[in-house]
């Protein structure tokens, strides 16, 4: 490759780098990662793994496949699929997160003919094969990356697979390959650790929520943000929503949906935590806990703030503006912790609703009915169904609905895997 074909491969690195600091999540950001990662080698494949030191393991955030996902319908994706395992030096994965080092294999079916870096013996890992029999895929040229932070821990690792030429032919990963991702890896290292800073201290925020109400759990809160990610993202699609304007707010809603409840620590216990039914006043109380979250995040500094003042004030509004749900218009900046909401409050309907609560909503929702609570068993999904199909155009937004019911095997695998 020449001088000029490399500056310009830089110069894309340096610009994707760029757009990747906008992005505050840690998930939208590891997404992101892999396909600007596959987008420099012309990848057809990837995954993307977190590798939790503690506990040696590895878990997979994201897969994509180009040639999978030109065989779904527009908008479709591919089936929701996350996993953990061991890190050992018998996976490929492993051995890369492990030692801290790249593997660049031209053929991951004839591994035999690959030695190790001194040339005296095979590699110590295997391929496994198990996902190309399911799902009638032939891997062949694999390149794995350590991302690794400037105090030398490793977060995680990129999967990049089948290389492609300019006929769309599978070829192995070359030596200039292997340095612009492993040179894009190290630009953005530094954006993946501010977003998991980030991260850290929204969850931080929600543990503290959580000790105050040990019924919403940090499974809880992270369900209702990756469901709200899937509805938003079919949504999107349903509405010819710009890219641009997509990426934005589907970073946002992800950290957004996780502060939905934060205004629960201005609940006292007695109400909080009160096992029988809630009197009139008590329950007027309790619901100023979306005031409450809303002042958390007042004065608004950006985009996200917003968009979590947003989520918290309405994410309990109604869409037909039906008295159950609140708090409704008002100055939710006077409202004083453990009072009730003032009486002569007007309702709040329809678009008025910003988008974000009303995904929110209904993903909080959903979550509540699968899931066992003090009060109640889970509900079956065809019950969850019904229940959400009969209050579209009532409690939920009808679009939300119909996204929420195209992408509904996701959400039950998201729903199956975070406990």
């Amino acid at each position: 490759m020449d001088s000029v074909s490399n500056e310009e491969k830089l110069q894309q690195i340096a610009k994707i780098r760029q757009q990747l600091s906008q992005i505050k999540d840690v998930d939208i950001l590891l997404e992101n990662i892999l396909s600007a990662a596959r987008s420099i080698v012309n990848a057809d494949a990837g995954s993307i793994y977190e590798y939790d030191e503690a506990q040696n393991r590895l878990r997979i955030r994201y897969s994509q496949n180009n040639t999978l996902l030109k065989k779904l319908a527009p908008g479709e994706k591919l089936p929701y699929t996350s996993y953990s395992f061991s890190a050992t030096n018998g996976s490929i994965s492993g051995y890369c997160a492990l030692n801290k080092a790249s593997v660049n294999i031209p053929d991951v079916y004839n591994m035999e003919k690959y030695l190790d870096e001194e040339k005296t013996q095979p590699r110590p890992y295997n391929f496994n094969r198990e996902n190309d029999l399911k799902n009638g895929y032939h891997t062949k040229s694999v390149l794995s990356i350590p991302l690794i932070m400037t105090n030398g821990k490793v977060l995680g690792v990129i999967q990049i697979i089948n290389a492609l030429d300019d006929y769309g032919e599978v070829i192995p990963f070359g030596k200039d390959a292997e340095f612009y991702v492993s040179y894009f890896a190290a630009n953005v290292i530094q954006v993946y650790e501010y977003a998991y800073v980030t991260k850290q201290l929204i969850e931080r925020l929600v543990k503290m929520a959580n000790y105050r109400d040990p019924r919403e759990t940090g499974a809880h809160v992270e369900r209702v943000s990756c469901f709200a990610l899937e509805i938003y993202d079919r949504y999107a699609v349903n509405k010819q929503i710009p890219e641009i304007v997509r990426n934005k707010f589907r970073d946002n809603l992800k950290l957004a949906a996780k502060c939905h409840d934060l205004g629960k620590v201005g609940v006292p216990d007695k109400i909080l935590k009160k096992a029988g039914k809630l009197d009139e006043g008590e329950r007027s109380v309790m619901e100023g806990h979306t005031c409450v979250g809303a002042q958390i995040f007042t004065p608004y500094e950006n985009d996200l703030d917003l968009m979590a003042r947003d989520v918290c004030l309405h994410h309990h509004a109604r869409w037909d503006g039906g008295e159950r749900g609140y708090p409704g218009k008002f100055n939710y900046e006077e409202y004083q912790p453990e009072s009730e909401l003032p009486k002569d409050r007007e309702p709040i309907s329809g678009e008025e609703i910003p988008l974000a609560a009303r995904i929110v909503s209904l993903a909080d929702v959903y979550d509540a009915l699968r899931h066992r609570r003090c009060y109640k068993d889970p509900w079956t999904l065809d019950d969850t169904i019904n229940e959400i199909r009969s209050e579209a155009g009532k409690q939920f937004d009808p679009d939300v609905v119909n996204a929420f019911l195209q992408v509904i095997d996701r959400l039950e695998a998201i729903n199956n895997d975070i406990s």
